[in-house]
């Protein structure tokens, strides 16, 4: 009784520990893709204002930039 009992805590903590770690690594990968690929640059930022008709100062450029949250 104490067999079955013990495998079952034991399969429970490996459950546990195997979700807490796998959590960290997938947030860590993902981490490390988004600041390789952002998932949008200051030259797609000029291009869509070139796309308006318009041509972008720095400043603009930085100011959507920065209201996104990226820079």
């Amino acid at each position: 009784m104490g067999f079955g009992w013990a495998t079952l805590i034991y399969l429970l903590i490996g459950i546990v520990i195997g979700a807490i770690g796998g959590f960290f690594l997938a947030r860590h990968f993902l981490q490390k893709q988004i600041k390789e690929n952002p998932p949008i640059t200051e030259k797609m930022i000029r291009a869509m204002f070139m796309q308006m008709g318009r041509k972008p100062s720095e400043a603009q450029i930085r100011a959507v930039m920065k209201s996104m949250g990226q820079k």
